[in-house]
């Protein structure tokens, strides 16, 4: 398999990391707007690095990924950049006859009047909208296959396919214990996707009632997490998930609960009090006269990449899904999940938890789809396809799931 890799930040550079010990990978070609980063990329890789090749590539520009798609005869692009970027790199990847693979959606937009009761345009919804042509063209788009989305959604399947004979709720509730030394603010993962999810009105789903909106940080409810991470404060967010599991897995309710703590939220309430979560460019004064910027471009410059965090940070993250429903005719309740500790990553692969349990599950995807495990055409969440072997193949990986009966 040839894949091309767009996005050469933390969560790309930990692909390259996993995917250098795969046989899976004929070839991968490591591309970003910031050529200096692809190459750093490739380097790190020592002897294992003779797969893979570093490019510039704007990933704004649709027509230069179509043609380094075709001149490179990659089979697959696998998108690792901010959600910005969707749409013109799953349209180029259309266009070259070549299957997408990506860890997050299209950009919601809220609703014009109603923002906290009904969805405006929902993630996913640009994509979805070109289902058909995906499917005439005989490629899949296998759109959310991260951690949260991805492996939460075949924790999903799993349990439709496996524990519940009915399934009442499915809830993906995210949480950890990571501490960063020497810094009062820093978010383990893209500052900018955070305010995105964290700010938006959070989706809920139920079967009566289809999607719907709430006010943000809806919700609240505190939920212990395995392996010693403890109770977690979570509250709704606006997330993949609940847009994709109603597709595939017959469930009555379907939410996403992030665990922030109260810090975070008031941090997050305060950048958008102040106008600083807008990715509307304003002008501001420069050396050489006015320089238009966007305000959340600022934030995200001002702090520090969490890529380059690993070696300050301590603690697990835990990714996962609860399910409540019957089996057998008996009520059954489970927490499904994937915890990633941050000496073990850095250790094992140099590269922080949060980027790491985000990259390890779409190159898990890739091979299978190289190896024909997984197939099919059209856009598909990954609650579509067998879950099976996919877990079976992160075990394979060395980072295995767990399973907590609950009550």
């Amino acid at each position: 398999m040839r894949v091309l890799l767009v996005g050469a930040g933390g969560v790309g550079t930990a692909v390259t990391r996993i995917a250098a010990r795969r046989g899976f990978l004929a070839h991968m070609v490591v591309a970003d707007y910031d050529l200096a980063r692809a190459e750093a990329a490739v380097a790190a890789l020592g002897e294992r690095g003779d797969r893979f090749s570093a490019h510039r590539l704007d990933a704004s520009d649709q027509d230069a990924v179509r043609r380094m798609l075709v001149d490179e005869r990659c089979d697959v692009l696998l998108n690792a950049t901010d959600p910005r970027f969707v749409m013109p790199l799953f349209q180029a990847a259309l266009e070259a006859g070549t299957h997408y693979v990506d860890m997050a959606m299209s950009l919601s937009v809220p609703h014009g009047s109603r923002p906290y009761e009904e969805c405006g345009v929902k993630l996913g919804d640009d994509q979805f909208a070109l289902a058909r042509r995906w499917t005439q063209a005989g490629r899949l788009a296998l759109v959310g296959m991260g951690v949260e989305p991805g492996l939460s959604d075949v924790f999903a399947r799993y349990a439709a396919d496996e524990l519940f004979d009915d399934i009442e709720e499915i809830g993906v509730r995210d949480g950890a214990d990571l501490t960063v030394e020497g810094y009062d603010f820093a978010p383990s993962f893209s500052i900018w996707t955070t305010i995105e999810e964290c700010l938006n009105p959070p989706v809920v789903y139920e079967k009566d009632r289809g999607w719907f909106t709430t006010a943000p940080f809806s919700e609240p409810e505190v939920f212990d997490f395995p392996e010693g991470i403890g109770p977690v404060e979570c509250v709704n967010v606006e997330h993949e998930e609940v847009l994709l599991i109603p597709r595939w897995v017959d469930a009555r309710r379907v939410t996403f609960k992030y665990g922030l703590g109260g810090d975070f939220i008031t941090k997050l309430k305060t950048l958008h009090a102040l106008g600083l979560d807008s990715t509307a460019e304003v002008a501001v004064r420069g050396d050489d006269g006015p320089v238009r910027v966007s305000p959340r471009d600022v934030v995200a410059a001002c702090l520090p990449d969490p890529a380059g965090l690993g070696d300050r940070m301590t603690g697990k993250t835990c990714a996962g899904t609860w399910v409540k429903g019957t089996k057998d005719g008996a009520p059954r309740e489970v927490y499904l999940y994937h915890v990633v500790d941050n000496e073990w990553s850095m250790r094992e692969y140099g590269s922080q938890a949060v980027v790491w349990q985000t990259a390890v599950n779409p190159v898990v995807a890739l091979e299978l789809l190289a190896g024909g495990a997984w197939s099919g055409n059209g856009v598909l969440g990954p609650e579509a396809l067998p879950p099976r072997p996919f877990l079976d193949l992160l075990t394979e990986y060395g980072s295995p799931w767990g399973l907590r009966e609950e009550g």
